[in-house]
C-alpha cells in the first residue's frame, strides 16, 4: 500500500498521494458502493470479462472550483484491481471548470474499477461543492480575512477532507486540527458563548480566565451573549486594553440587538448581524481611542451576505461562515463513453475531448 501516485507542481496546488489519505478497508469490499455496480461487476466477471471501456466525470454547473481529484485518484490506487494497468487522465485540484468538461477519465477493465464509481461521484462532488462554495465567498472578500467554522455543520467523519477542500479554495482559518490535517494546519479560536456562560454572563471573568490560561495570547471576545454588543464590546475592551485582538458578533438572526431599542428601524431590518449594527460598534469603539480592535462577524454568512456588506464597505475585518460552506450543489456524473476503444455510451452522452487533462500514473500495489 502507500504507493505514490505523483508528486508534481501544479503552480498553487501539489498533487497529493495516498500517504495523504486514510481510507476504510471496505471501501474495498463494496460497503460503500452502490449495490447494483456491485452486480454488474458479478455479470462481468461470469460473462463478458475483459471490456475494456473509458469512465468519464463531469458536473453541469459553470464556474465551479474543483476539488477531489486526488483523493478520487488514490481511492482508485488503493482499490482497483491492477491500477497499474488503468489508463487515468485528469485535473487538478482547484482548477476551474465548466458545465459538461470532463475532469477525470479512468481506462481500463471495467470489472477491474467500476464499482468504484458511485464513490468517486461522492468524493468530486462533496469536495467541488465545498471548495466551490469557499470560492465564491473568496471572490467578495475584497482581501479580507475569512475563518471557516463549518465543524459545527459537519459530519466529523467529513471534516478532513472538507477541511482539505476549504484550504484548496484560499481559506486557512479553521476551526479544528481535522480540517487542518491534510496541509498540516492547526484550528484556531478563542472564546465561545460557554465560557461566558460558566461566568454568570460577566465578559469580563471569563477573558480574566482565558488569559489565564493562554497569557501569551490576545483575545477575541464574544460579544453578543447579552445581546447588547456595543455596550460588553466598550466593557470589555476597556478591561482588556491591548490583549484584546477583536471583539466578534454572533447575534442570532431571530434578535435585534439592544442598541436599537427606542431607535428607529424602519428603513433596514435590524435583525441579526446587519451593517447598521456594525458601523455602529466601530464608532463606539474609536470613538474611545479602541481604533486598533478589529471586528470579527458570524452567524448566517454566506457569499450573499458578504457580498451585501462589502458593497456598502462595512467595516468588517474578519468572516467567520459555517453552513454555508457545506452545502452540497455540485453533483458529478460518471459515464461509460467507449468500449474497446469506440465510441458507446447512452444518448445524450459521448467522450468529450479536453486538452487540460493530464496523465496520472498509478503502481502495482
Amino acid at each position: 500500500m502507500n504507493e505514490e501516485i505523483i508528486l508534481k507542481e501544479q503552480g498553487k496546488i501539489k498533487r497529493l498521494t495516498n500517504k495523504t489519505f486514510s481510507f476504510d478497508k471496505r471501501l474495498g469490499e463494496g460497503f460503500f458502493a452502490a449495490n447494483y455496480f456491485l452486480k454488474t461487476n458479478k455479470i462481468v466477471k461470469e460473462n463478458i470479462p475483459n471490456q475494456i471501456v473509458t469512465m468519464q466525470f463531469f458536473q453541469r454547473q459553470d464556474d465551479v472550483m474543483l476539488c477531489g481529484i486526488d483523493e478520487a485518484i488514490a481511492l482508485v490506487q488503493e482499490f482497483a484491481t491492477h491500477p497499474e494497468e488503468l489508463e487515468i487522465l485528469a485535473l487538478n485540484d482547484g482548477d476551474i471548470i465548466n458545465a459538461n468538461e470532463p475532469v477525470l477519465k479512468i481506462t481500463g477493465k471495467y470489472e477491474n474499477f467500476g464499482f468504484l464509481e458511485s464513490m468517486i461521484d461522492g468524493i468530486l462532488a462533496r469536495r467541488s461543492s465545498v471548495s466551490t462554495n469557499c470560492y465564491y465567498v473568496k471572490k467578495v472578500l475584497n482581501g479580507k480575512n475569512c475563518f471557516s467554522m463549518a465543524d459545527r455543520q459537519d459530519d466529523y467523519l467529513t471534516q478532513i477532507g472538507d477541511g482539505y477542500a476549504t484550504y484548496v479554495a484560499g481559506i486557512k482559518a479553521v476551526s479544528t486540527d481535522a480540517q487542518g490535517y491534510l496541509w498540516n494546519g492547526k484550528g484556531q479560536g478563542t472564546m465561545p458563548h460557554a465560557l461566558i456562560q460558566l461566568c454568570k454572563g460577566d465578559i469580563c471573568l471569563a477573558a480574566d480566565y482565558y488569559l489565564k490560561s493562554y497569557p501569551n495570547e490576545l483575545i477575541t471576545a464574544l460579544v453578543d451573549y447579552h445581546n447588547d454588543v456595543i455596550t460588553d464590546a466598550l466593557k470589555v475592551a476597556r478591561h482588556l486594553k491591548h490583549k484584546l485582538k477583536a471583539v466578534r458578533i454572533d447575534t442570532s438572526k431571530s434578535l435585534i440587538d439592544h442598541y436599537f431599542d427606542n431607535k428607529d428601524t424602519s428603513s433596514f431590518d435590524p435583525h441579526g448581524v446587519c451593517k447598521e449594527l456594525v458601523f455602529a460598534l466601530r464608532e463606539a469603539l474609536d470613538k474611545e481611542g479602541f481604533n486598533y480592535v478589529k471586528i470579527v462577524v458570524s452567524s448566517s454568512f454566506d457569499y450573499h451576505k458578504i457580498k451585501d456588506f462589502e458593497d456598502h464597505k462595512t467595516p468588517v475585518d474578519t468572516y467567520g461562515v459555517g453552513t454555508s460552506l457545506c452545502k452540497v450543489n455540485v453533483g458529478f456524473t460518471g459515464d461509460l463513453v467507449k468500449l474497446n476503444g469506440k465510441d458507446q455510451a447512452k444518448e445524450g452522452r459521448r467522450d468529450i475531448f479536453s486538452s487540460r487533462l493530464e496523465k496520472v500514473v498509478l503502481h502495482a500495489r
